[in-house]
């Protein structure tokens, strides 16, 4: 069984009840967080877990909304991590995360020389490791495997979505993206889909341009049902909701859902979860 939490839901604007785009995937002894929004460890300390826990932290792109606790997630895990000889966090982005983590750390810069001053226990900056790529097996460890796959939300290029595999359940992570051959085939009979999504219907009649542009790099619910769709997954996870999802509301967005998918299909608060089990059986 693989569990998915939908850590933050929320969208580049600043929301009092959801957190910055962030999931939380358990396969097996592994813990997984795919993208870093603000607010993430408030909402993983809610979840149970917390910075140390992370066996990697997953970057389907490097937009500000997805990476904007990327710092937090560095330092507290490296100040909260008390074993002599404590393991690199592992990070798993596409090209250009590297530069990325490297300027995070610098911004730090001061933060760290101090802690490395006043602690005799702490004798070395954040211990990182940094694996870019676009296409392929990313991790194999202890019966899970982490496929990436590429995705389109250009002009942001590349971005990537991930498949993690385990004891014959699956998820597919989409990250931000139009339908495309890419992740279509990432998420080939997966047990279940992750994806973003926005309201187009809603957005189109906002007055600013710049508001109306997000259109043309995301996938509206019913592209994200025609993914889950074509690609014979058992269960849509809707998240990332552009404009926020108003409780009363869920109903109307699942329905522009099912009119394209007709399998299960989940969506919800920060903190939602949903067991993924082997084929498409699963239970929320």
């Amino acid at each position: 069984m693989i569990e998915v939490t939908l850590l933050g839901t929320g969208s580049p604007i600043p929301d009092a009840d959801r957190a910055g785009p962030s999931t939380l995937v358990r396969a097996g002894s592994q813990t997984f967080l795919v993208d870093c929004g603000r607010g993430v460890l408030q909402r993983l300390a809610a979840a149970g877990s917390g910075a140390g826990a992370l066996s990697a932290l997953l970057l389907t792109h490097l937009h500000s909304d997805h990476i904007a606790d990327l710092g937090d997630v560095i330092i507290t895990r490296w100040i909260s991590t008390f074993a002599p000889d404590p393991a690199p966090l592992q990070i798993i982005g596409p090209p250009g995360t590297a530069a990325v983590v490297q300027a995070t750390l610098a911004a730090f810069g001061d933060d760290i020389g101090y802690r490395i001053a006043h602690h005799a226990d702490i004798t070395g900056p954040p211990g990182v490791q940094v694996h870019e790529h676009t296409d392929g097996v990313a991790w194999e460890q202890d019966g899970v495997r982490m496929l990436v796959g590429p995705t389109d939300h250009r002009p942001v290029t590349p971005t990537i979505g991930f498949r993690i595999e385990h004891d014959g359940a699956s998820v597919v992570l989409a990250g931000d993206t139009v339908p495309c051959a890419g992740l279509d085939a990432l998420a080939h009979g997966a047990g279940a889909l992750v994806h973003t999504v926005i309201r187009k219907d809603l957005v189109e009649q906002m007055p600013m341009q710049r508001i109306r542009d997000i259109c043309d790099y995301h996938s509206s619910v019913e592209q994200a049902a025609d993914t889950a769709a074509r690609a014979d997954v058992g269960i849509l996870i809707l998240t990332h909701y552009v404009p926020a999802l108003v409780r009363g509301q869920e109903d109307d967005w699942r329905a522009r859902a099912a009119a394209h998918f007709s399998r299960q299909i989940e969506l919800g608060d920060d903190l939602h979860r949903v067991q993924v089990h082997p084929g498409v059986c699963a239970e929320s």
